[in-house]
């Protein structure tokens, strides 16, 4: 594979030198600024051989450097070994910036080159603006993928469906209304909306274009004299044809997106969101542009009553599949028998395709044994596939999209009858904060950068702490990352507000040993108001015990044993009826009162 990789890279270099670019950044992006891409914009994936979902490339006509966050470190490292390129750990102390690395590498008069349609409008701006004070240019047309990427796959054709009402809970039209009361009260009388999941939403329409995302590849436009979508027409039938039409939204093909803009009349006003539009569309629209806060994000985040309702009927069958999906990988491990981590995740595929509605995974399983768990993003291949054996843990996050609902958890299990004592330490601090952080009542207006610390505590009191946010939203039927809101360290100016579904999932990872995440979604719900206004709480949605052997009760609280006690009698009153034979009464073990002091 290095080969490959120098092989391609001499490609990049080769098309630099043809157009006078000391240096081209690559970055993990396609033209809807997506977090999860198609094959056909994995191009800087194809270029390094690095396969996590976040990272950008840097290639000059000597080097190349990969920047990526704390999750993929330990990945990171194991795949570009071997390669040229060095990696380059984004948000240590020591590691520069890019943008610092080419300025003090490059010279005044050399240029950079990218893309702009991948990349965002305001991070393009900012690199503009920090080159430029150092004398450095910016080629925005450097598009050679094309001529160097010879076997490219097309852009994804999976043919769109329509997300029924029953599900959705509001009609598209009444959503692009909804919409265009947020665009108006921004100054603008139309918006442009290149987020994959923020289309899907609007239109109640779905595909598999992204895997485990149910995205359509497309582009949005929505005034108040009618609404375009840009796709390609090859993936709409009759069907859903009839039914934009019906909704007020008339097709246009993917293509020709910018000559649709580029004809917009000039007083038009065109509302933007800087992170999630490129820079690309940005430059067509020129002064036309109304740069702002996305009209959708909110609405989307805020789920409805027929999501909520839909979401809980989903969260039912996937603790179903989780109980029997754990108790086979147990029962079968302690049987002696040879299971491996594709092996688990496998089992947790069988079990949720059997239940109503099921659509796909909502992401890779990770199911990272002993040492793997301790890398984040883990994701078993045939070179990396370990054997359980009844020692360790077994780290499992899994989810899936149903018509009705996304999923997302992590259960961190004991494959021994007698864990250790680290083992059990390990795991009832990070319980800790995660118990902290689901018990939390706080007033409105609270973000989630501000509860960040309540689920960190306990680590940080003993010297450990891990590197990832610990929560962030989750889609209906949709993307398992969803904005706007999050639970992170760095401050993200957006309420957790009621009707918003975020995962709550503080872990521990000690290279080469373990990793430890215990991962709820919970839902903001009100909680009381007061002559000090309004506060709220978390409802937990997810349904599955915690693993009991792992609990150091020596280190815990009264409340806190109280806090998992009733959490594990409200999941055996809601499966039990579900469940029958071993699973039934691995249930039943596995939700016992832990005793009190």
């Amino acid at each position: 594979m290095s080969k490959e990789i120098h092989a391609r890279l001499d490609a990049l270099r080769a098309q630099m030198r043809q157009k006078g670019v000391s240096a081209a950044i690559v970055p993990q992006a396609d033209p809807h600024m997506s977090e999860y891409l198609s094959q056909h914009w994995q191009a800087r994936r194809w270029l390094s051989g690095f396969t996590g979902s976040a990272g950008d490339l840097l290639v000059t006509l000597d080097e190349a450097l990969l920047w990526t966050d704390s999750r993929y470190f330990l990945q990171a490292g194991q795949q570009l070994e071997g390669t040229e390129i060095r990696l380059m750990k984004d948000g240590l102390p020591e590691t520069p910036s890019m943008v610092e690395w080419l300025t003090s590498n490059l010279k005044s008069g050399e240029t950079v080159g990218v893309n702009a349609m991948v990349f965002s409008t305001a991070t393009f701006a900012d690199l503009k603006g920090a080159l430029s004070r150092y004398g450095i240019g910016l080629n925005s047309d450097f598009d050679v993928l094309d001529e160097i990427w010879r076997e490219r796959p097309a852009l994804p054709d999976g043919k769109v469906f329509v997300h029924d009402v029953q599900f959705a809970g509001v009609k598209a039209s009444d959503k692009i209304s909804l919409v265009l009361k947020n665009v108006r009260k921004q100054l603008a009388d139309s918006v442009f909306i290149s987020a994959l999941d923020e289309i899907a939403w609007v239109l109640n329409i779905r595909s598999n274009d992204v895997r485990y995302n149910p995205v359509v590849t497309s582009f949005l436009y929505i005034s108040g004299e009618g609404s375009t979508l840009f796709v390609d027409a090859a993936k709409i039938t009759p069907e859903v044809a009839n039914y934009l039409k019906g909704e007020g939204v008339s097709l246009a093909p993917y293509a020709s997106v910018k000559s649709f803009l580029a004809a917009l009349p000039e007083s038009s006003k065109v509302l933007i969101e800087s992170a999630r539009n490129s820079a690309g569309i940005a430059e067509v629209l020129g002064e036309r542009a109304v740069k702002g806060q996305s009209a959708i994000a909110m609405l989307k985040a805020c789920k409805n009553d027929v999501q909520l309702a839909g979401t809980r009927a989903a969260m039912l069958r996937d603790g179903v599949a989780m109980v029997k999906s754990l108790c086979e990988v147990q029962s079968r491990v302690a049987a002696g028998e040879r299971l491996t981590e594709m092996c688990v995740a496998e089992i947790l595929r069988h079990y949720r395709s059997q239940g109503e509605y099921y659509f796909d995974e909502s992401f890779g399983t990770i199911a990272g044994y002993e040492g793997h768990g301790a890398i984040v993003h883990y994701e078993a291949d045939e070179a990396s596939n370990a054997t359980i054996e009844p020692k360790g843990l077994l780290l499992i996050d899994s989810g899936a999209q149903y018509l009705d609902g996304t999923t997302d958890i992590t259960r961190t299990i004991a494959m021994s009858a007698e864990p250790t004592a680290e083992e059990k330490r390990d795991f009832t601090l990070v319980m800790k904060g995660h118990i902290a952080l689901g018990s939390m009542i706080f007033p409105e207006g609270t973000a989630g950068s501000q509860l960040d610390a309540i689920a960190r505590q306990y680590l940080w009191k003993e010297g450990l702490s891990y590197l990832h946010g610990t929560g962030h939203g989750v889609g209906h039927f949709l993307n398992v990352h969803e904005g706007p809101q999050s639970i992170r360290l760095n401050y993200v100016p957006a309420p957790l507000t009621p009707g918003m579904i975020t995962s709550n999932e503080p872990g521990l990872y000690r290279e080469g040993v373990h990793g430890i995440r215990c991962e709820n979604l919970v839902l903001t719900v009100d909680a009381m108001t007061t002559e000090f206004g309004k506060f709220y709480k978390f409802e937990t949605l997810t349904l599955c015990p915690f693993e009991r052997s792992l609990f150091d009760l020596g280190i815990m609280t009264n409340e806190e044993i109280a806090w998992v006690n009733a959490y594990h009698a409200q999941v055996r009153e809601a499966l039990q009826p579900l469940l029958e034979g071993e699973p039934l009464q691995w249930l039943i073990k596995n939700t016992e009162p832990l005793p009190l002091h």
